[in-house]
């Protein structure tokens, strides 16, 4: 996976929260952990915490995991951090049979592009589930937007305000298309100054049958794929694809 200061500088990790506005996702997984009472909960790839938080003030038991210390820093420090576990790494490190459910919100799935990475990462949640325990995760469904990064248009500026930057014009280009594996670059504006921050990034828009495959050569039996948050059947014009697997 590469190195994306926009998840390694401190700068721009303020800047993850306000860009990320919507609250489907973490409403989604809220929700599913509240269906299968599941006492315990790792979040895996929890960037700032903003989930793995309302897990835990939710009630679940709640581990987060991710490997960029700037990232954990800020979800130590996010109120409700001293009720999470964090733990600056990845998937395996976790000990064995102790979580009723594994969460990656956030695309975290496109995000862990290396093939190898992503096998890893499903052993690790697989070993870290109690039998009978659930891994949830989703993806952008490659069929409807490919090229399309951080939920924008290519070129389409947004705006957001971060501690520390003030105001702050985001924008992305796509500079390399392998296949089923985008790379960008993201560009930060700062408006009080004039600086430009650029992080290079790439994601991998894995189909449905690939990731199904992934997950049952790794374990665990598929229950359902959702096309949206709202629970709709995978079609041709589905945004996401939005995996519910159990270990078997």
């Amino acid at each position: 996976m590469a190195d994306f200061s926009e998840y390694t500088d401190p700068r721009l990790v303020t800047l993850y929260d306000p860009l990320c506005t919507h609250r489907r996702d973490t409403d989604f997984y809220l929700g599913l952990a509240a269906e299968f009472s599941a006492s315990s909960v790792i979040d895996i790839g929890c960037g700032t915490g903003l989930l793995a938080c309302d897990l835990a003030a939710s009630g679940h038991d709640v581990i987060g995991v991710d490997p960029s210390p700037a990232m954990i820093d800020y979800a130590r420090n996010r109120p409700g951090g001293d009720l999470v576990r964090w733990i600056e790494g990845d998937a395996s490190l976790l000990d064995a049979e102790q979580a009723d459910l594994v969460v990656m919100n956030g695309h975290v799935a496109q995000v862990i592009a290396d093939h190898a990475e992503w096998d890893r990462t499903l052993a690790g949640a697989h070993r870290a589930l109690r039998p009978g325990g659930r891994i949830a995760f989703e993806t952008r469904n490659p069929g409807v937007h490919r090229w399309t990064v951080s939920g924008a248009t290519e070129g389409e500026p947004r705006h957001a305000v971060a501690a520390g930057l003030g105001k702050v014009k985001v924008w992305y280009q796509v500079t390399d298309v392998d296949g089923d594996l985008v790379r960008f670059q993201m560009h930060y504006l700062v408006v009080s100054t004039g600086e430009e921050l650029v992080s290079g990034g790439e994601l991998r828009f894995r189909t449905q049958g690939q990731l199904t495959r992934s997950l049952t050569e790794t374990g665990f039996s598929v229950d359902q794929v959702f096309g949206d948050w709202g629970r709709q059947s995978v079609g041709p014009d589905s945004p996401e694809l939005i995996f519910i697997a159990t270990r078997e």
